[in-house]
């Protein structure tokens, strides 16, 4: 009997710093399962119709566990591993979200890993769909999405908020240097914001050092074998972005403006300046909001045009209805239209189309974080 209690005691003492360990730096499971109803298709255009079609799509569902450790002194260490999964089908790779390690304290965070640039974290503010749906940013504005990145292999300083002022900077590791030869592929970012009660500003810069086009692969720790297909040497975009969105009594405000440039070692890839603009009104009465929302692109051409003639605008209207703060149900119809050389898409889950087609749809979903 002794013994039996002696052992008991032992394992006692064993686990109990354990489980104060982690009660004083807890780690926290967290997640988002958002799902939509859609009903598409693409008119206009030179191409063959896109047929009207119904699709059941996830509007990027994760799953992600955090949490800090206290290392005295006003420093902490912190780390999120974040993970994409889709409810409607299993095809995800694990990891691919917002994951990194990092310290911080009074003097701001630093991080290293994978993580949404600068750009990305302050221009999605703007949009009242939070860069997913059809309805969402990226089928207008951003470049398509070329402008919306989470970065690999990335380096980020956020600074403290200082009488709700702060900034963020990005530089990405040329892992893939010299891939194909003479290309030193990495991008650079920075953002200033301002939040302080209804008021929220931006300005965001980014620039794509040796890429043209795609999502950031020229410089990313890639398989072996594995094609970089938008690294070339001497070709850079450049971006700049900036507004903002006010609250008045129940409508919010919202817009802003990019200009984004692209140019390289070729004619095909000097492809001038593209401006972009928002803007989008949101109506709360009780649970029940109402959205509005207008994006236009125009400037800059095709890699293989001879004139700067891009020019899409997209229209979406769009109604929410928040049982909680964690659950709620919407439902929109977006409408884009292209001239005979744009192919401006749908925010997510693109159709596949032709330059000068215009896609339209609708949908209904249901998110729920915890």
């Amino acid at each position: 009997m002794n013994k039996k209690l002696i052992a008991l005691a032992i394992a006692g003492a064993s686990v109990a710093p354990a489980a104060m360990a982690q009660t004083a730096n807890p780690v926290t499971l967290y997640g988002r399962v958002y799902v939509t109803l859609e009903s598409v298709e693409a008119k206009g255009g030179s191409g063959a119709t896109v047929s009207r079609r119904t699709r059941v799509e996830d509007q990027s569902s994760l799953l992600g566990v955090r949490g800090t450790e206290d290392l005295g002194g006003g420093l902490k260490a912190f780390f999120q591993l974040e993970t994409g999964f889709r409810p409607d089908q299993n095809n995800t790779t694990f990891a691919a979200r917002n994951s990194a390690v990092g310290l911080q304290g009074g003097f701001g965070s630093v991080l290293l890993g994978r993580w949404d640039t600068p750009w990305k974290s302050a221009t999605i503010a703007i949009d009242p769909y939070g860069d997913l749906t059809l309805s969402g940013i990226t089928g207008t504005l951003s470049d398509g999405g070329n402008f919306d990145r989470r970065d690999m292999n990335s380096m980020q300083y956020w600074s403290p908020t200082w009488g709700g002022f702060a900034f963020r900077l990005m530089a990405t590791a040329n892992e893939r240097k010299n891939d194909p030869a003479g290309v030193n592929a990495h991008d650079l970012g920075a953002n200033a914001t301002f939040t302080r009660g209804p008021v929220y500003a931006f300005l965001a810069w980014e620039e794509h050092k040796d890429q043209s086009g795609g999502s950031g692969n020229a410089f990313g720790q890639l398989p072996a074998g594995t094609t970089v297909v938008n690294g070339v040497a001497g070709a850079k975009e450049q971006g700049f972005a900036g507004g903002g969105s006010f609250v008045v009594g129940p409508v919010k405000l919202g817009a802003q403006y990019q200009e984004i440039k692209k140019e390289g070692p070729t004619a095909a890839l000097n492809r001038s300046k593209q401006k972009n603009v928002m803007a989008n009104v949101v109506w709360t009465i009780g649970n029940h909001q109402i959205i509005g929302q207008y994006m236009q692109s125009k400037g800059g051409r095709a890699s293989n045009a001879t004139t700067n003639d891009l020019d899409c605008d997209s229209w979406s209207a769009g109604y929410q209805y928040n049982f909680t703060r964690r659950t709620f149900f919407i439902a929109s119809y977006v409408k884009v239209d292209n001239n005979e050389t744009s192919s401006c898409n749908f925010g997510a889950n693109r159709l596949a189309i032709s330059a000068g087609q215009d896609p339209q749809g609708g949908f209904l979903g249901v998110r729920h974080v915890f």
